[in-house]
């Protein structure tokens, strides 16, 4: 692309950009023969890398479990030198597609890291759509301990899958449930 649309695309001045050309400072920028400045598209900005933490238990008697998710958490990415941004917590089932902190994270866009203990602590299924929607954005999930066999991995997505369907099952159960014990109050009335 031109210097002129580069500057543009930075919210900087044509000669700011100019002045940053001759010092050497955009890397793979070079001048064709009729004086026109080109900048590769190719190359990608070096960004901050901003870590976060995320961890998740499915019911509420499982909070002593997400204060030991964190501080494991922390304590790796202590030893791997990423400085955590933030810590994010929930108590929600992996199946629950409507949980907000885990919505703040993937839609903001200067997250570059997102740190689990196990990927299924992020999401039961879909997981690998939503690493590659993530790698779009040149950001990344972490897991740290990560499936090594595919017996292991078979294995977890069945018990995940029978969950699944078992979550279903009562939860359409309480929500018969709950049906007929409306319609018998308005019968009442």
């Amino acid at each position: 692309m031109k210097l002129s649309k580069w500057a543009k695309q930075k919210g900087i001045s044509y000669h700011t950009a100019w002045r940053y050309f001759k010092a050497g400072q955009i890397k793979g920028a070079y001048q064709l023969e009729s004086s026109t400045i080109i900048v590769p598209e190719t190359i990608e900005e070096q960004r901050d890398e901003k870590v976060v933490i995320y961890v998740r238990v499915s019911s509420s008697d499982q909070k002593e479990d997400l204060k030991k998710q964190e501080e494991r958490l922390i304590s790796f990415c202590n030893a791997r030198g990423w400085q955590v941004f933030e810590s994010y917590s929930e108590v929600s089932s992996g199946l629950n597609d409507n949980r907000p902190k885990l919505q703040k994270i993937l839609s903001d866009k200067s997250i570059t890291k997102i740190v689990v203990e196990h990927k299924d602590r992020l999401a039961r299924f879909g997981i690998t759509y939503i690493d590659l929607l993530l790698k779009l954005d040149n950001r990344e999930i972490f897991a740290v301990n990560e499936v090594t066999n595919d017996e292991q991995d078979l294995m977890q997505d069945f018990v995940s899958i029978i969950t699944s369907f078992t979550t279903r099952l009562y939860g359409q159960r309480r929500s018969k449930e709950k049906t007929e014990k409306i319609v018998k109050e308005l019968k009442k009335d």
